[in-house]
């Protein structure tokens, strides 16, 4: 059996924390390819190495002093390193950074020498193979992943290679240089990594015992989702729910491999089991609620519009000359709504309306702002009848006005507008008929 582990920023930011790491991978032998994070925060109010990196090659760029950012860093390191009693050296790695922020090699190359000196330290205390992520994470010129050569160039490294660790984060482009993928981005190397070798599970270690039915900030202690699918997954990721870097779902999915949400801190919770599918019937008729509020609707109605042929395809075109993405479109009869980011969408919205105008000729178009949209996700919902109703219900009872109910096609999802202001309430209400009283 083979796993990859990757392990977040807050799971590797100490000595202590490194401890922690070492005995979850030790206590698995089949824990076989690590990718660690840069250190993250070590407590309220600390730095990540990542942003003190950013912090120390912006000074460089601008002729300004960076040695005093680069010290700070350097001896973060060598606590870790002498904390666990390792006789290891960065100083080699650390003078031949100084030279080429000196020299403004790029910003990508300075934010992955996080990753970079932490995937040393990681390899030297677990006695693993240290392999560099600018020798098999391969980007084209233009910054995109290069997938089939990824693979290629990680199955045949790790072909010979028993144990091993892979920093996160970044890669290499065809003339050499360090490529970044955005933040978060260690997830989508555990997830390359899994894929190249086959693996039969990739945990994803971080400081939470996996993904939560709703906002641990709106609702107290929400309840953990023990199996969610992928499909779900992508539904709560879009509407704001984070725990994984939304690329690493990918290259998994396509070979079948689990994925394990699992907090360091906790590694005797099975966390988050992320699956292509599943016979195991979830704990709740809902999976997880998430949402996002800043966006405006604008609300199109003409009479006979069924009737009127390519009415919709008139509309969209508008918004798409100006470049706006909608997010969602229920319609009626005589009218049709289109739900947009309202900042995105405020400073078009007068050549938008005048566009619509001349396009299609409505009735009436009207415009409301400050809304939210909250996605209500579960694959339980196929099975079970009445979900829209009990939605609307505890809505009700929490004297909540929905502005906007669209359920997709497959019955994974509805999707709820409110008042940005209401979107909490909407949020506990919801929560609270699903999860807490289950009626």
């Amino acid at each position: 059996m083979k796993k990859v582990v990757k392990f977040g920023g807050s799971s590797l930011a100490s000595a202590e924390q490194f401890r922690k790491a070492g005995k979850i991978i030790k206590d698995d032998p089949s824990r076989r390819y690590v990718v660690p994070s840069a250190p993250g925060k070590r407590f309220s109010g600390d730095a990540k190495i990542t942003d003190l990196l950013y912090k120390c090659y912006g000074a460089a760029v601008k002729e300004k002093r960076f040695t005093d950012i680069m010290d700070t860093i350097q001896k973060r390191y060598q606590e870790i390193i002498d904390d666990l009693g390792l006789s290891l050296s960065l100083e080699k790695e650390f003078e031949v950074m100084r030279e080429n922020f000196g020299r403004k090699i790029g910003r990508d190359y300075a934010a992955s020498r996080g990753e970079y000196l932490n995937g040393i330290i990681l390899a030297a205390y677990l006695d693993y193979t240290f392999i560099d992520a600018a020798t098999v994470i391969a980007f084209a010129e233009d910054g995109t992943l290069l997938a089939d050569k990824t693979n290629s160039l990680l199955a045949q490294k790790l072909s010979s290679v028993e144990r091993a660790v892979i920093p996160g984060f970044y890669g290499f482009r065809p003339d050499g240089s360090i490529q970044t993928f955005s933040r978060g981005g260690s997830d989508v190397t555990g997830s390359l990594v899994a894929k190249a070798i086959c693996a039969d599970m990739y945990e994803n270690w971080t400081d939470v015992s996996g993904f939560l039915v709703a906002d641990p900030n709106i609702i107290e202690n929400p309840k953990v989702i023990e199996t969610i699918t992928y499909k779900e997954l992508r539904e709560l990721a879009y509407m704001g729910a984070t725990v994984l870097h939304e690329d690493a779902i990918f290259p998994v999915r396509k070979e079948g491999i689990p994925i394990n949400i699992r907090n360091t801190n906790a590694p005797e919770e099975k966390g988050t089991l992320i699956v292509e599918g599943t016979c195991r019937k979830p704990k709740y008729t809902i999976t997880g609620i998430a949402g996002k509020k800043g966006f405006a609707s604008v609300t199109i109605e003409k009479a006979m519009m069924n009737a009127e042929v390519g009415f919709g395809r008139k509309v969209l075109g508008i918004f798409e000359d100006e470049g706006i993405s909608f997010e969602h479109m229920p319609s009626g009869i005589d009218t049709m709504t289109i739900f947009v980011h309202q900042e995105e969408f405020e400073e078009h919205e007068q050549r938008v309306i005048a566009g619509i105008h001349r396009a299609v000729e409505p009735d009436e178009i009207e415009l409301e702002s400050d809304l939210a949209l909250i996605a209500v996700v579960g694959r339980g919902m196929r099975q079970t009848r009445g979900t829209a109703g009990r939605i609307f219900s505890a809505l009700a009872h929490a004297h909540v006005n929905v502005k906007m109910i669209d359920q997709g096609s497959s019955e994974l999802n509805i999707i709820i507008g409110v008042k940005n202001q209401e979107f909490e309430m909407a949020i506990e209400a919801i929560y609270d008929i699903f999860v807490n009283t289950q009626i």
